[in-house]
């Protein structure tokens, strides 16, 4: 038994095509919870869905954000072991979710799926084909993206601590809810897995998106993490760090205004943040660099190299660039003076994207290409 956790405002029509994609999934033992966040006027959804799913509908007096989630895991079946959180907007493409999590070990808490923005024409949400589309930004070799993750019930109960309960913490709202709960799961003894066989189509729908907004919050909720869970070496680095790559994001998406909201807000609550520095070896899983050192150095050992350029260069870059001079690896500017050009970004969607694009469009003989995490084989050539 699995629970589909998803929660709704206002959007009503997406919603229902997100039931739609969830009906023309083949028959299995699961069940739809979803958690309406105030919206002016509640959604209308079926008892149960073509395919025989159940639907329990949940309805909050207020906008609970991501953490709306928390009350659908509360309302699930307790037979469900594993929850499996979507958006309004999101869906599986098939029934490979049961692969991945009958795969996940048993210390595995969360397995992130691989998350398209758009099935390949022809194609359909529902209907298990091969997709090519552009994948979802976001995340980390374990850290999920919010839309497309099976989380065990057992890691989600062992989140809670203090005055917090289990699952999403409330004042982030959305943007960075993820990297909160997924540094929590890491610091229970859970590891994050990611499974290329689990596949979401998110259809990322514009209905509600302010980007001063998300920019305010995306500033505000990161920093809120490094503060968190950044160990007492790392944190200030960590903070710069975080608010330098916002203010880039805020001037491409001309979201200054929001920018500066979110830093208002950091001055008034970063110092009340509750504070849980991760062990070195547990940031090393959360910030990438233990999946970006292994890959590396299994490639490496494949086949040594001595010169890299980074390439594609995107979320936490300079994680990949540590992995490398880690190795020994000089790394030069000049793609075409390398042996190697390593993906320079951990995360799993704009990493996929990059590599696809250089295998398929590099001339024969071109540098080897290497992603840096959890692909098998690690490294593609040119003429493979």
């Amino acid at each position: 038994m699995i629970s589909y956790v998803l929660p709704t405002r206002d959007r009503p029509a997406i919603l229902a095509a997100t039931l739609t994609a969830l009906a023309s999934l083949p028959a299995h033992n699961a069940e739809v919870v979803i958690v309406d966040n105030a919206s002016r006027v509640p959604p209308s959804v079926p008892l149960r869905l073509a395919n025989g799913m159940g639907v329990t509908l949940l309805l909050r007096g207020r906008n609970d954000g991501a953490a709306a989630r928390n009350e659908g895991v509360l309302a699930a079946d307790p037979a469900s072991e594993w929850i499996v959180m979507l958006d309004d907007d999101s869906a599986p493409t098939d029934l490979g979710v049961l692969g991945a999590i009958s795969r996940a070990r048993a210390d595995v808490g969360a397995v992130a799926a691989e998350i398209f923005l758009e099935p390949r024409p022809g194609g359909s949400a529902g209907g298990g084909h091969v997709l090519t589309a552009r994948r979802e930004s976001g995340g980390l070799p374990e850290v999920f993206v919010g839309c497309g993750v099976a989380i065990r019930r057992e890691a989600w109960n062992s989140t809670a601590r203090g005055s917090l309960s289990a699952g999403y913490d409330p004042a982030f709202g959305y943007y960075a809810e993820e990297y909160d709960l997924s540094a929590r799961l890491l610091l229970a003894g859970w590891r994050i897995g990611f499974d290329r066989g689990f596949r979401v189509v998110h259809r990322k729908v514009s209905t509600g998106r302010d980007m001063d907004l998300i920019l305010r919050r995306l500033v505000r909720n990161n920093v809120w993490t490094m503060a968190r869970y950044a160990p007492a070496g790392a944190r200030r680095r960590a903070i710069a760090g975080t608010i330098a790559r916002y203010a880039r994001i805020a001037t491409l998406e001309r979201a200054e205004l929001g920018f500066g909201q979110g830093l208002g807000e950091l001055a008034l609550t970063l110092w009340r943040q509750p504070r849980r520095a991760m062990p070195s070896v547990i940031w090393e899983h959360f910030t990438g660099l233990s999946a970006a050192r292994g890959a590396v150095q299994m490639e490496s050992a494949r086949r040594p190299f001595r010169t890299a350029a980074l390439v594609d260069e995107g979320k936490n870059a300079g994680v990949v660039l540590a992995a490398l001079r880690e190795l020994g690896v000089r790394v030069v500017r000049d793609p075409h003076a390398a042996e190697a050009l390593v993906i320079g970004t951990l995360s799993p969607g704009p990493m996929l994207d990059a590599l696809d694009a250089h295998v398929r469009q590099a001339p024969y003989g071109s540098p080897r290409v290497i992603a840096p995490w959890q692909m098998s084989p690690v490294a593609h050539t040119a003429a493979a």
